[in-house]
């Protein structure tokens, strides 16, 4: 996906970088010798008692070779000693070796000193050992906060967050047709025309879907779906059935049941040379409210926002997006039948009526997500078809109705479609199959060779992620020069928790324990990419209101639960982005810039301008929570 902020239609010269200075944290060591000194990694979180726990060391092939660890408890007393093991392969051109360090004898709870002992290593690196549960569940209460920020509309969490009520037109909004592109010599884009008898419409509330204020019905449902599927399936986490449903209940204002439509989108991404987009304005989201504008002023449909159709009235819907609207109102069916009956009976129908306008039949490229398309790509949607049918026989089953069956053997048959014509990828929004293929094997009745076919696209889907960790040096299972690498991390790892579950086998435990560690630290730039998690995070998110209302200094008010893209191409990062507006906001640990420890073609930089990298994004966080819920649960 593409959480793109285009420069201002107002650029100004680039924003000069503020560096601010930090404490040596667990990510850096001390100076000396002729060479840079050897880096520890960690997982700063911490490792769960009674698994596998995994540390490296980084420098210099030499440097190590005969390197060896201690391992001191909080009063001094050495627990722990071993030598390194071999090297994994090098990073750069500085960091020739990275040798793996077993942690694992190290199992009572506590906080622990790691030391390298023959290496020029400088500071001790500190890390805990606790039950999951200790270490995860306030993680996860951090991704609810993140959502609580995001909240647009009239009920925004203003003790919490120091939001105020957003975007109020959006409760009277007009439904537009999609700009045209290409519609001139030099492929220049045309502004959205008013769709002709069409609303207004009530949009109002939802999430902004990453830093800047666009609302999509293909992330949110997804988002909302996997929020019910963690409250179904795992240890309970404060406030995150409430979040669910104030996703829920703006996902049923973008269906409209009684004309047959779905809203896509609410608001203009980038404008053009007479009007202006939200990715073309640096502000605060109750600023838009303030805009005192007319019909054809540039910032007109800033204040009055556009909604873009995912079909015509009464016509069918793209069936990614139908799809995965119905799984979360089945969810809702299931999540609320115990305690709501009558309220669950309306989802179930309402995710039955979505279901059955899904264009089965799409043309080739026709899939609907946003608008342009690009902010979001998919090229799957049986797997969406998939989930919804058996979201819909699992609601069926909790409210006793009769077509718990018909929809049972549909989820069963869009199985074996999405086996047969696509090739699952990781889980997130463009793929949503891991999802789906372990609830038809919990909850479907599938045939012995279906279970089995399902089983191995699961293992699969994780044994991909395995083989590129054997060749990486912190063992990753993604490409961490490619785009989303956190949050596909975040999807291996709930792929194997799945894959777990559903067949008894714990082959790919290590593995997952592993991912783990590199998103919250045990990686090459000794970062965690989760706001409020570990000791080292990202400070300069591009975020509008991260940036504009809230800390820059990683203490204090800041976007606890933001799941940032983390690495990418390092190319990228060479040119960024200017926005006017943005408070300017850079940040880099004592010793020097990120780009020492970028390799591989892959760097990270933590900068206000660097969307590629500290971007945080809805689904990267409802993956992630999803997740670490997995994982808590079945540990």
């Amino acid at each position: 996906m593409n959480h793109v902020f285009s420069p201002s239609a107002r650029t100004v010269p680039a924003v000069t970088a503020a560096v601010l200075a930090a404490s040596c944290l667990t990510a850096c060591s001390g100076a000396g010798g002729d060479h840079a000194p050897a880096a520890v990694r960690v997982n700063q979180v911490g490792y769960v008692s009674g698994e596998k726990k995994f540390a490296y060391a980084m420098g210099d092939g030499k440097q190590l070779a005969d390197a060896e660890f201690d391992v001191l408890d909080e009063r001094g007393d050495r627990v722990g000693h071993g030598r390194l093991g071999p090297s994994l392969g090098g990073w750069n051109s500085t960091y020739t070796a990275v040798r793996a360090i077993d942690l694992s004898s190290v199992d009572r709870t506590g906080t622990y000193r790691l030391r390298l002992v023959g290496a020029d290593a400088g500071a001790e690196t500190r890390f805990r050992v606790a039950p999951v549960r200790r270490l995860l569940d306030p993680l996860r209460a951090d991704t609810v906060r993140f959502f609580g920020t995001q909240r647009d509309g009239e009920d925004v969490l203003a003790e919490a967050t120091g939001r105020v009520p957003s975007h109020l037109t959006d409760e009277r909004a007009r439904v537009y047709e999609p700009p045209r592109t290409g519609s001139e010599a030099d492929g220049t884009s045309a502004g959205p025309e008013p769709a002709e008898a069409a609303g207004p419409v009530d949009v109002s509330g939802g999430w902004f879907d990453a830093g800047d204020f666009l609302k999509f019905t293909h992330t949110t449902s997804y988002v909302v779906a996997q929020m019910l599927s963690t409250v179904r399936d795992t240890p309970s986490v404060p406030g995150l059935r409430e979040e669910a449903r104030h996703g829920l209940r703006w996902l049923d204002r973008m269906w409209d049941g009684a004309t047959g439509t779905l809203y896509a989108q609410v608001g203009l991404g980038s404008g053009g040379e007479e009007i202006r987009g939200d990715h073309d304005v640096w502000r605060l989201p109750e600023e838009d409210d303030r805009l005192t504008v007319a019909p054809g002023d540039a910032d007109y449909l800033i204040k009055y926002r556009p909604v873009f159709r995912a079909n015509e009235p009464g016509e069918p819907i793209s069936p990614n997006l139908a799809g995965r609207v119905s799984a979360a109102f089945a969810l809702a069916a299931q999540t609320e039948a115990a305690e709501h009956p009558a309220e669950a009976r309306a989802w179930l129908d309402k995710a039955a009526a979505v279901y059955a306008r899904a264009d089965t039949r799409p043309d080739r490229g026709a899939l609907v997500t946003t608008t342009p398309a690009d902010y979001y790509q998919e090229r799957t949607w049986r797997d969406d078809m998939e989930w919804a049918a058996v979201e819909l026989s699992r609601g069926a089953d909790a409210l006793g109705d009769a077509r718990r069956s018909r929809w049972g053997e549909e989820a069963a048959a869009w199985a074996r479609a999405a086996l047969r014509e696509e090739r699952g990828g990781t889980l997130g929004p463009a793929d949503v199959g891991a999802l789906a293929h372990a609830d038809v094997l919990t909850s479907a009745d599938p045939d012995a060779g279906l279970a089995a076919a399902l089983k191995a696209e699961l293992r699969r889907q994780v044994e991909t992620g395995r083989k590129r960790a054997a060749s990486d040096p912190f063992r990753s299972g993604v490409v961490p020069g490619d785009f989303d690498a956190v949050p596909n991390t975040f999807g291996l790892l709930a792929t194997a928790e799945l894959y777990a579950r559903v067949t008894g086998d714990h082959r790919y435990d290590d593995f997952a324990a592993r991912q783990l560690a590199w998103v919250f630290g045990a990686n090459a730039w000794g970062t965690s990419f989760v706001v409020g998690a570990g000791d080292l995070y990202p400070h300069c998110l591009q975020h509008q209101v991260a940036n504009l209302a809230m800390s820059r200094t990683g203490g204090g008010d800041i976007l606890r639960g933001a799941v940032v893209n983390g690495p990418n191409d390092a190319d990228l990062l060479k040119e960024p982005d200017t926005f006017d507006g943005a408070r300017p906001c850079s940040f880099a640990p004592e010793g020097g810039p990120w780009s020492r420890f970028d390799g591989r073609g892959a760097g990270y930089v933590d900068d206000v301008r660097a969307w590629q990298t500290v971007e945080p994004a809805d689904d990267f966080a409802s993956t992630a929570l999803y997740a670490l819920s997995l994982t808590a649960a079945w540990a």
